[in-house]
C-alpha cells in the first residue's frame, strides 16, 4: 500500500542528511526498542500514553513543539472546525491543522478500524493534508486520502525503515509539505513509466505478430487449416491463432522479467540468455534465439536443478509455461526477439514497473487488439467504435476497488467475527493466570473463522485485467495475517498458514470475461502478485474463465456461451423440487385434538370479508414476486386458503410461515387490530416458522400439506382449488382473479431447472455499452431477462445477472453509470432490484471524474438478498464542485438515510428522510402545475437546421419579410424575471408555407437548400425542404400570446414572463401558456426551486434538467388564489426592477465598448458592478490594451491606457452607476424574500422546515 514510487523515493532519501537521521534514530531506538518499555506500553490504556507518545516520538525525535510551549506546532485534543468532536492530536501550520493524529492503545490490533474516524476528523479541518493513526506499536501515514499509506512497526523498525518514517514525519518535512511533493512526483513518474513501457510493449507486440505472420503462414502445424477449401477464411483463422499466441508469448516474457527482478528467478536471466546466444553465434554455433527461450520455458514448467556453475530454476508451472504445440513450433526472427526482449528486460520490475501498471497496459492495448483483428478480417478500424467503446471498458481506480472490497468482503468478515464473538482485547491479555480451556476456546474461534474465510466465494463477472480480483486477494491475505497476529498474541507464537496466497486463489477467487486477452492478463496479474520463490503457481483455469457472462446459448454466443451452473458446479446445486397442496384456515374456524387436549377455549371464528381476501391475495402476490416462488394455483374462501406450491421440502415451512405472518400483518394493519399470542403446538403437526406475540391471530398455527406425486393427482388438485369458491357457494371475485394472473405460473415454468447456492460476494465494473451496439443479442435478452428494455444499456443486464449469481446471504456491489436510476429504460431493472434484492447503500459520483478520460456519472451500490426488516438504506452524492481529493471520504461525510418508500415504480428519489417528509408536505393540498395550466406546457421550436432558420439582424434586413420573422431566445438569454434579447430572429416557416410568396426570402432559402435537404425528414418526404422540422403545429399559435418562458438547463429557477407574446423559443427552452404573474412569482420562489432541485435530473457542473415531465409535477397550492394579488404586485416589481438593472448594465457596458473600441468585454467587465474600482480600472486597461494592440504607436509603448486624470473621471461615473446597480440588486433580493415568506406561510412551513429549504437551495 506504499505511497511513493521506489525510484522517486530513493532520490529524496538520498537528499536527507544521513548524520541527522542517524542521530534521530538513536533517540528513537533508545526509547521505542526498550523491551520493558514496550511491555508497559502494551499494558497502557489509550488515555495514559497519548501525550507521552506525542512527546517521545514527535517532540523528542522529530523536533515538534508541543502546546503550551511558545510557537507550538503540535497539540493534543484539537476541536474540529465544525462540531464539538476533537482529534487526539494535530500538527499545525499557521494555527491550522496540517495533519490530524488519531491514537488508540495496542489493544486495537487492526489500524483499519480507526481509519474512518481519523478521516472524519480530516474532513473537518479545511487545510488538512495528512492523517496519522497509531496504536502506539504500529503507525500509519496517509496523504489526502485513505487509499494508500505507509505502515511502520515502531517496536521493530530498523534504521533503513526509520529513514522513511523520518522523511514522512519530521517537522521540517511535514511543514514544507515534502511528503505531498514526493507523492505528486511519484504519480508523474509512474505515469511516465507507464507511457514509455507501454510504447515499448506495444511495439514488441505489433512487430512480433507481423513477424509470426511473415514466417509461419505455411507452418506444418496449420496443415488442417491450409487444406480447407475456403482459403481466405483459413488465412484469417491462422492469423487469429498467431495473434493469440503472440499475446501468450509476451505474457511469458513479462512473467520472466518480473520474476528475475523480484528474486523468483536468477537475476538477469534474460540478459544471460541473450549474451549466451550472441556468444554462440560468434563462436559459429548458430541456432534460433527462440530455441533458448523455449528451453527456459521448459525449465519454468518442469524445473532445473542447480549446480556449482548454474542456478536452480524452480518449476513454477501454473499453466503459463505448459507445453504448447503451436507456440513451440513457431519460427521467430532472431534480431527482432533480441531487440525487444532486451528493451523490456532493461526496465526495473522491482522499482519501476509494478503489477498495477498491467491494468493500464491492458486498457491501452484494447484499441490495438481491435485494430489488429480488423486488419486480419480485412475491415476498416474506426477509432470511434473501438473495443474500449464497444465493450465499455474503463480501468477502475484503486480507491474504488478498495472501497467495494472492504464493504462487501470486509462487511461479511466483520459480521462473522461478531457472530463468533472474536474480540481483540481477549487476545491481547497476558496468558498468565488464564485457564487452558479459555485459551483453547479463543484459539478454536480463530480456527473456525479461518475455515469460514477459506469457504468464501468472490466473483467478478466482467473481470477485465483483474483489478477487483487482485484487491480481493490483497484483502484476504491481510485477513489471514490478522488471524496469525491474534494467534501469536494469544499463544506467544502461532502457526502461520503456509501458501495462503495459493489457497486463496484456489478457494476464493473467481472471474469471467468475454475477452480472451483480459482473462490471460488477469491470470498473469494474479500470478505476479502471489508468486513466491520455490512455490508452484496456481492453475487458474478452473477459476478465471473466458465466456459471455450474460448468455448461455451457443446459438447466440458461439463458443463464448457460458453456463454458470456447469462452469462452477461446486458453487451451484440443482433444486430438488416437489409440488405441495397447502391449506391453512383462519383462527377459531377449526377445532383440533390439540386444542381439546390443551383446554383451549375458542372465541368467534374469523371470517374473511371481500376486503380481507383482496388484501391477503395482494400480499401473497407481492411475496411470490419478491421471492420468485412457483405457485401453480391459488384460491381463498372465507375461512381458508389453498396454494399449489412447487419448492424443495426444506423450503416449505419458511415459505408458508412468511405467507401467514405477512398476510396477517397486512390485514391487521388495514383493520387496526392489536397483537396477541398463540396456543402451544404438539411436535407432530406441521407448523410455520416460530413467531412471537406480535400480532392479532389470523390463521391457525398448523397448516395442511400434501405432496402431489403424479400427474392425475396434480390435475385434480388444480381443478379442485380453482373451483373451491363454487364448492363453498361463494361468488367468484373478479379482483382476486385479476391478481392471480399476476403471480400464478404454468406447470412447466414451476418445474423449470433452478439452483441453490451462488457466490458470497459479486463485485466488479461491468461494461458500459450503449444499446445500439448489441442489437444482435436483444432477442435473447428479451427472452431471458426480466429487466429487458429495448433501449437499456448492457450494464443493466449485468445487474440482474449479479443478483441471480449472489447467494441468499451474499453481497453484491458494482460501479456503473447512474442513468438507470432515473431514465425511462431503467424502470425494469429498478423493479428487479426492488423485488429480488435489498439496497444497503448507493454512492453517486455524478460528474466527479472517477475515470480519467471519461465522464460516466458512476455510482457504487451494495445489494443483498437477506430477509430484511430494514426499510432504509444509505445514500450520498458528490460532484466536481466538491473539489475533493478524497471522494470516498467526502461521500461518507455526506451520507444520509433514505426510506425505501421513496423508491416508487415510476421514479427513485434519494432524499433524506426530513427532506422527503417536507416534500410530501409541500405536495399535500396542492395541484400539479400541468393541472393548473390545463396541460399547456410546451417545448420551443425545433428547426432542424438552426444555421439556416435563425438569422441575425443584418440578414433580417435583407430578407425584409416581417410576417415570418419572430424574435427568438436560444436558451441562455432567459433568466430569472428577465431576458437578454441577442438580436436573433426565427424564420417561422410552417409546412404550408409557399416559398414563392417572397422573392428575397426565397433567394435566401435557395442559398441554404443543400444543407436543408440533408435533414432525414426531408429525405423521407414528410415536408418541403424549406420548412421547419418541428414547430408544434397544434400549439404554435400560443407562442404569440403571453407566456412564461424558461430554459431547459438551469442552476436556479429562471422563469420569465413574455407579456406581449413577441418572442419565439428554440428547443432549448420551454413555455407555459399562462400570463399569470402570481404563478411566475411562485415558480421563481425558493420552495419551487427546492422541489425541482430534488426531483429533476442532475447534469454536469451544478445544473438540473427542467424537462417537462419534472416541471409539470411542480405542486401549486390549492389556495394560491388567497395570495394571488400580493404575488402579482411583487412579481410586477421584480419584472420592473430586473428590467431596470439589465438596462443599466447594458448601457454602461455599451458605453465602455464605444469609448475604447472594445469588441467583446471580459467576464469581469461584463459584471463591472461587482468589482471594486481598482479592479475595474485594471480590467479596463487590459481590455484597452487588447483593443488597441494593432494600432499602437511608438509613443504608447505598444498599448494605450488610462491616465491618472482619466481614472479620476471614471471613478465618479463608475461609483455612481455601481451604486445604482447595488440599489436595484438590494430591491430585487428584498422582494425575493417577501415572496418566499408569503409562500412559506401559504404552505404552513415551520422555522425548521424553512431552514431545510434555504439550506437546500
Amino acid at each position: 500500500m506504499g505511497l511513493f514510487q521506489t525510484s522517486v523515493l530513493k532520490k529524496y532519501r538520498n537528499l536527507q542528511d544521513k548524520k541527522v537521521v542517524e542521530k534521530a534514530y538513536k533517540k528513537y531506538a533508545t526509547y521505542f526498542h526498550n523491551p520493558e518499555r514496550q511491555e508497559n506500553i502494551r499494558e497502557s490504556k489509550e488515555e495514559q500514553f497519548q501525550e507521552g507518545f506525542l512527546r517521545e516520538l514527535f517532540v523528542k525525535v522529530f523536533d515538534y513543539t508541543l502546546n503550551p510551549e511558545p510557537h507550538f506546532n503540535l497539540t493534543t485534543e484539537l476541536k474540529n472546525e465544525k462540531g464539538a468532536k476533537k482529534t487526539d492530536g494535530a500538527i499545525l501550520k499557521n494555527k491550522k491543522a496540517l495533519a490530524v493524529i488519531e491514537l488508540k492503545s495496542t489493544k486495537t490490533k487492526d489500524l483499519e478500524k480507526i481509519r474512518q474516524q481519523a478521516f472524519d476528523y480530516k474532513a473537518n479541518h479545511s487545510e488538512c493534508v495528512y492523517v496519522i493513526t497509531s496504536n502506539f506499536e504500529k503507525l500509519r501515514f496517509y496523504i489526502n486520502n485513505a487509499v494508500d499509506f505507509e505502515e511502520f512497526n515502531l517496536f521493530t523498525l530498523n534504521e533503513n525503515e526509520f529513514e522513511l518514517l523520518y522523511l514522512c514525519l519530521h517537522k521540517e518535512n511535514i511543514l514544507n509539505n515534502l511528503p505531498l511533493k514526493i507523492k505528486n512526483d511519484s504519480i508523474v513518474a509512474e505515469e511516465g513509466v507507464t507511457k514509455t513501457f507501454y510504447a515499448d510493449y506495444s511495439l514488441f507486440k505489433r512487430e512480433l505478430f507481423r513477424d509470426l505472420v511473415k514466417e509461419n503462414m505455411n507452418n506444418e502445424i496449420f496443415r488442417a487449416e491450409l487444406l480447407k477449401e475456403d482459403k481466405d477464411r483459413a488465412t484469417k483463422n491462422i492469423k487469429q491463432t498467431l495473434f493469440k499466441k503472440s499475446q501468450k508469448l509476451i505474457d511469458r516474457f513479462l512473467f520472466i522479467f518480473f520474476a528475475e527482478d523480484k528474486g523468483l528467478l536468477p537475476p538477469n536471466s534474460t540478459l544471460q540468455i541473450l549474451n549466451k546466444w550472441k556468444a554462440d553465434c560468434d563462436f559459429g554455433d548458430e541456432r534460433p534465439l527462440y530455441d533458448l527461450f523455449k528451453q527456459y520455458f521448459r525449465f519454468l514448467d518442469t524445473g532445473r536443478k542447480g549446480t556449482q556453475s548454474r542456478a536452480e530454476i524452480f518449476a513454477y508451472n501454473g499453466g503459463l509455461f505448459k507445453p504448447d504445440p503451436i507456440l513451440d513450433s513457431l519460427i521467430l526472427d532472431d534480431q527482432l526477439l533480441f531487440k525487444h526482449t532486451k528493451t523490456l528486460s532493461d526496465y526495473d520490475f522491482e522499482s519501476q514497473v509494478g503489477v498495477n501498471i498491467l491494468g493500464h497496459i491492458f486498457e491501452n492495448s484494447l484499441n490495438e487488439i481491435e485494430s489488429i483483428n480488423a486488419e486480419i478480417e480485412g475491415t476498416d478500424f474506426d477509432k470511434q467504435k473501438t473495443k474500449r467503446k464497444k465493450d465499455g471498458v474503463f480501468y477502475t481506480p484503486k480507491y474504488i476497488t478498495k472501497y467495494i472490497v472492504e464493504n462487501t468482503i470486509g462487511k461479511l468478515c466483520e459480521e462473522k467475527k461478531q457472530e463468533l464473538e472474536i474480540e481483540e482485547e481477549e487476545y491481547q491479555k497476558s496468558r498468565k493466570g488464564r485457564k487452558t480451556d479459555t485459551l483453547k476456546k479463543l484459539k478454536a474461534k480463530l480456527d473456525t473463522y479461518r475455515n469460514w474465510l477459506l469457504t468464501l466465494t468472490i466473483l467478478d463477472p466482467a473481470c477485465g485485467s483483474g483489478a477487483f480480483l487482485n484487491q480481493a486477494l490483497d484483502f484476504l491475505i491481510k485477513e489471514h495475517t490478522y488471524i496469525d497476529e491474534l494467534e501469536t498474541s494469544l499463544l506467544g507464537g502461532g502457526m502461520v498458514m503456509k501458501n495462503i496466497e495459493n489457497t486463496i486463489l484456489e478457494n476464493n477467487i473467481y472471474g469471467v470475461d468475454i475477452n480472451e486477452e483480459s482473462v490471460e492478463i488477469a491470470k498473469l496479474s494474479l500470478w505476479l502478485r502471489t508468486a513466491q520463490p520455490r512455490r508452484k503457481l496456481n492453475t487458474l483455469n478452473n477459476n478465471i474463465k473466458c465466456g459471455n457472462s450474460l448468455i448461455d446459448d451457443p446459438k447466440v454466443a458461439g463458443d463464448k456461451a457460458f453456463n454458470w451452473q456447469n462452469e462452477f458446479s461446486h458453487i451451484f446445486s440443482e433444486k430438488k423440487k416437489n409440488i405441495w397442496h397447502i391449506t391453512t384456515a383462519t383462527h377459531n374456524s377449526r377445532y383440533s385434538q390439540r386444542m381439546f387436549d390443551n383446554n383451549v377455549k375458542t372465541g368467534d371464528a374469523i371470517w374473511l370479508d371481500d376486503e380481507d381476501e383482496i388484501i391477503i391475495t395482494k400480499t401473497i402476490a407481492e411475496i411470490v414476486k419478491k421471492d420468485n416462488l412457483n405457485v401453480v394455483e391459488y384460491n381463498i374462501c372465507g375461512d381458508h386458503l389453498h396454494l399449489l406450491l412447487v419448492c424443495e421440502a426444506e423450503e416449505l415451512p419458511k415459505i408458508v410461515g412468511k405467507i401467514k405472518s405477512m398476510t396477517a400483518r397486512a390485514r391487521n394493519i388495514a383493520k387496526g387490530y392489536t397483537t396477541m399470542g398463540h396456543a402451544p403446538l404438539s411436535a407432530s403437526m406441521a407448523t410455520d416458522t416460530e413467531r412471537g406475540e406480535t400480532q392479532t391471530k389470523l390463521w391457525t398455527q398448523k397448516y395442511g400439506k400434501s405432496e402431489i406425486k403424479n400427474e392425475e393427482y396434480l390435475n385434480n388438485a388444480i381443478e379442485y382449488i380453482r373451483n373451491n369458491r363454487i364448492k363453498h357457494e361463494l361468488p367468484k371475485s373478479k379482483e382476486i382473479e385479476k391478481i392471480k394472473k399476476e403471480f400464478l405460473c404454468s406447470k412447466k415454468q414451476a418445474f423449470r431447472t433452478e439452483y441453490n447456492g451462488g457466490f458470497d460476494v459479486v463485485i466488479g465494473n461491468p461494461p458500459y455499452v450503449r444499446q445500439e451496439l448489441f442489437r444482435e443479442i436483444k432477442p435473447y435478452l428479451e427472452q431471458n431477462y426480466k429487466c429487458y428494455n429495448s433501449i437499456a444499456d448492457l450494464y443493466t443486464y449485468f445487474i440482474e445477472k449479479g443478483i441471480e449469481l449472489m447467494n441468499k446471504n451474499g453481497l453484491f456491489s458494482f460501479i456503473l453509470p447512474n442513468k438507470f436510476l432515473k431514465a425511462t429504460y431503467g424502470k425494469e431493472i429498478r423493479k428487479v432490484i426492488k423485488e429480488d434484492a435489498n439496497i444497503d447503500l448507493i454512492f453517486d459520483f455524478d460528474d466527479y471524474p472517477v475515470f480519467d478520460d471519461a465522464t460516466t456519472y458512476p455510482i457504487i451500490y451494495i445489494l443483498n438478498k437477506k430477509e430484511s426488516k430494514s426499510k432504509k438504506f444509505l445514500y450520498s452524492e458528490i460532484n466536481k464542485r466538491d473539489n475533493t481529493k478524497d471522494p470516498i471520504g467526502t461521500l461518507e461525510q455526506k451520507k444520509h438515510i433514505v426510506s425505501n418508500s421513496s423508491l416508487t415504480d415510476t421514479s427513485w428519489s434519494f432524499l433524506n428522510v426530513e427532506v422527503n417528509k417536507l416534500l410530501n408536505k409541500i405536495n399535500c393540498n396542492s395541484n400539479l402545475l400541468k393541472e393548473v395550466v390545463d396541460d399547456k406546457i410546451f417545448r420551443g421550436v425545433s428547426t432542424g437546421c438552426n444555421e439556416a432558420f435563425i438569422v441575425s439582424e443584418d440578414i433580417k434586413k435583407e430578407i425584409s419579410s416581417s410576417g415570418v420573422l419572430k424574435k427568438i431566445f436560444m436558451g441562455k438569454e432567459v433568466k430569472r424575471y428577465k431576458a437578454d434579447f441577442q438580436n436573433l430572429y426565427l424564420l417561422f416557416l410552417d409546412w404550408e408555407y409557399d416559398i414563392n410568396s417572397n422573392e428575397s426570402l426565397k433567394e435566401y432559402l435557395l442559398s441554404n437548400q443543400a444543407i436543408l435537404e440533408k435533414r432525414p425528414e426531408v429525405k423521407q418526404g414528410r415536408f418541403n425542404w424549406w420548412c421547419l422540422s418541428r414547430y408544434g403545429s397544434k400549439n404554435s399559435h400560443l407562442l404569440s400570446q403571453p407566456k412564461i418562458i424558461y430554459p431547459r438547463i438551469n442552476n436556479k429557477c429562471n422563469f420569465f414572463l413574455d407579456e406581449t407574446g413577441e418572442y419565439s423559443l428554440s428547443d432549448n427552452n420551454f413555455f407555459i401558456s399562462s400570463g399569470s404573474k402570481a404563478l411566475l412569482a411562485f415558480l421563481n420562489s425558493s420552495i419551487a426551486f427546492f422541489f425541482l432541485k430534488n426531483t429533476c435530473t442532475t447534469l454536469q457542473g451544478g445544473y438540473w434538467d427542467f424537462r417537462r415531465p419534472s416541471i409539470e409535477k411542480t405542486p401549486i397550492h390549492k389556495e394560491l388564489s388567497k395570495i394571488e394579488t400580493d404575488l402579482e404586485i411583487l412579481a410586477n416589481a421584480q419584472l420592473i426592477s430586473n428590467k431596470k438593472e439589465t438596462e443599466l448594465k447594458t448601457r454602461f457596458s455599451k458605453y465602455l465598448q464605444s469609448q475604447f473600441n472594445i469588441k467583446k468585454l471580459s467576464n469581469k467587465l461584463q459584471n463591472w458592478h461587482e468589482l471594486e474600482f481598482a479592479d475595474f480600472i485594471k480590467e479596463l486597461n487590459k481590455a484597452i490594451k487588447k483593443a488597441n494592440k494593432e494600432v499602437a504607436t511608438a509613443t504608447t509603448s505598444g498599448h494605450v491606457h488610462l491616465t491618472k486624470k482619466d481614472e479620476m473621471e471614471w471613478m465618479e461615473l463608475f461609483e455612481e452607476k455601481k451604486a445604482e446597480a447595488q440599489t436595484l440588486k438590494s430591491e430585487i433580493e428584498k422582494t425575493d424574500k417577501e415572496i418566499d415568506q408569503m409562500v412559506y406561510e401559504l404552505y404552513g412551513l415551520t422555522e425548521d422546515e424553512i431552514k431545510i429549504v434555504e439550506e437546500g437551495v
